[in-house]
Formats: C-alpha cells, structure tokens, sequence
C-alpha cells in the first residue's frame, strides 16, 4: 500500500506500527519517521516512534516524546507502554530518581498490572518488598511472580532454586526474551562456586549452552553474547569470543565491560593496535575500572609505549588499591547491561493498526 500511494502518512505510520507490533524496531523507525515528515500532526506517531527508539537503545532521543506520552496520551494501554519505556530510559540515561517517579505513577495507574508490579519491583529498594508483596496477592500464578521469585533467589544465592524457577518459566514461555540468559547467569554463579571441580566446568558448558540458546532467539542480546565471550575467552577459544564480544558492543556500544572484553581477546590475539580504541572507550564509560587500566597498560607494553605503559599502570594501582580498602570486588558475570529492549520485555496487547492510525 505504501508503494502504491507513498504520500499518504497513515499508510507509513500503519506499516510502522506493524514493525513495532512484530519487534521490528529499526524498520519502524524509519516508516514513523515519513509518517511525520508528511504529517507532523498524526496522532500517537511520534509515540510509537519513541518507544522503537527507545528498544534501540536511543533514549536521548526517545526521551522528549516518551515525557509527553506518559502525561498526556489519551489511551490507557498507550499511556501504560509509553510509561514502561519512560522508566527503563531513565535507567538507561542513569536518571534514577526519575525512574523511581514514574515507577510509583504507574504503579497508581495501574494497580493490579502484574508486569507494571514487576517492573516496578525491580527498580526500587525499599519499594521493591512492597510491589512483590502486592504482585504475590493479586497475581499469585503469573509469569511475572515466578521471574520475580527467581530473581529474587539468584540475588541471595539460592542459584538450586532460581535455576529450578527460570526452567519452569522456560517451560511455561519457552520463547520468553531474556530468561534463558537469566537461566545461564545462575547456572554460572553457581558453577563458580564450585571453583575448578568436574561440577564447576559441567556448569560453565550448561551456562554457555543458555548463553547460545539465548542468542538464537534474539541475536542482538548484548549480556548473553558477552558471557558468552568470557567463556570461550576462558577456554582459549579467542576467534570465538571475539566473534561474541563484537556481538555486545554492536548491539551495545555502551557496554564497558564489552568493550574491555573485547580489547582484552585483541591483546591477547597479538593485535593491541586494535584493542587501544576499545580499551579507551571502555574507560570514557567506567573511568574507575581498573581491569580495563591494566589490560590498556598490556596494549601499550606490546605497542613499545612505555611511557603510556607506566601511566596506565599507575591508575590500574591506584584503582586497585582503592577497590581493595573500601569495597568487596564486584563479579562480572553480575552485571547486566541496559541493552535495548532485551532485559526489559514489554507486553503489548494486539491492536488493529488502523485503530491508531486510521486512514482517511
């Protein structure tokens, strides 16, 4: 239909609407685009275009029509995405008490919504008890109270019973977003544990094979594609890690870790020319790291920089004491990125596209 009449605006926000319904975001976007630039009055267009932005990671630029959304959209489903999306890209942006704002709002909006309940629950400290209390009483048998349950037990490190909890969930939703990663997380802490053990190195295989699985149902998991790289960085498979850590911080650039990630295989693969840019990015995002210090002090050393060498080295020490005489070093498998779309899954009710966009 858009070939046939390309000047009609409705046509072009139909079709993007289209693309976001099917998870489509980077089509949506430009066809929510045309259908502002030949109509910039079109209703809920530049809606439907901020949350596609927002999937995509782009929270500067979803954020202004996000706002306006959540305050002033006239349907109550829309409101309620638009809201979502408004609080993951104020965590996104690190915006957090604005975040917490938005999460008491729906919250009020939406009482008995088991995902706004999750969501919600997830972001907040305090409030996090109080939500899950709520979500157990008006939706004791949803998905979201079994994911909010695992969670809860892989973050005490009862990993028998998260594990036991993402596979039930798995089982119920096999094609849920994000919990296979979620499922390999556990298996890996709890692998971990168990150190150099027969038991330890079967759970790394289980964890990495859930990484994988993750990846083949959504290709543009940044966290799945990086633990799936530490592994096989780990195992001395470095052409695969870097093949994966090249995954996370193209769907991802922001990830540090990622980026540190793949410096460190680059170095390590005898190409510290090419780790350097990586390295350095990893730093503009985390500047107090001090892995990533020590990795870029090994880059220079095998470029003949001393003088960068030292340098580098200095803050990697500095760093390191520093972590060592105020705080327990965190793990990096702990760490999930903010990677579009991917951790936060966002339900949203089929609607007829025409019913948004109805063409005149």
């Amino acid at each position: 239909m858009v070939r046939l009449d390309p000047g009609i605006a409705e046509l072009h926000a139909n079709l993007g609407l289209i693309y976001f319904q099917d998870g489509k975001y980077k089509e949506a976007v430009p066809a929510l685009l045309q259908a502002l630039k030949l109509k910039p009055s079109l209703p809920n267009a530049q809606y439907f275009l901020a949350m596609s932005l927002s999937e995509l990671g782009r929270f500067e630029e979803a954020l202004p029509a996000l706002e306006r959304g959540f305050k002033g959209a006239d349907d109550p489903g829309l409101r309620r995405l638009l809201g979502l999306h408004l609080e993951r890209a104020y965590t996104g942006l690190r915006r957090d008490d604005d975040a917490v704002e938005v999460a008491v709002e729906l919250s009020r909006l939406y009482p008995k919504d088991p995902e706004v309940l999750y969501q919600t629950g997830r972001l907040s400290g305090n409030f996090a008890y109080l939500a899950m209390q709520k979500l157990a009483t008006v939706a004791p048998d949803s998905i979201w109270r079994l994911q909010a349950s695992a969670e809860l037990f892989e973050t005490q490190g009862h990993y028998d019973l998260a594990i036991t909890q993402y596979r039930e969930m798995l089982a119920r939703e096999p094609q849920r977003a994000g919990i296979h990663f979620r499922l390999g997380r556990a298996l890996l802490s709890r692998s971990l544990e168990a150190n150099l053990s027969s038991e330890g190195l079967k759970g790394q295989q289980d964890a990495l094979a859930e990484f994988e699985q993750e990846l083949k149902l959504d290709p543009t998991n940044a966290n799945a594609a990086y633990e799936a790289g530490e592994i096989y960085r780990k195992m001395g498979q470095l052409g695969k890690a870097r093949e994966l850590f090249e995954t996370a911080v193209k769907y991802y650039p922001d990830f540090d870790e990622g980026q540190t990630g793949l410096g460190r295989v680059l170095i390590a693969m005898g190409k510290p020319d090419l780790a350097l840019g990586h390295l350095r990015k990893a730093i503009s995002l985390n500047p107090t790291d001090d892995v990533t210090y020590f990795q870029l002090a090994l880059a220079y050393k095998e470029l003949g920089n001393t003088d960068e060498q030292r340098a580098a080295l200095a803050e990697f020490q500095r760093l390191h004491a520093h972590i060592r005489d105020n705080r327990p070093r965190r793990i990096p498998q702990a760490k999930i990125a903010w990677n579009p779309g991917r951790v936060w899954q966002f339900v949203m009710p089929p609607v007829q596209a025409n019913s948004f966009f109805p063409v005149c």
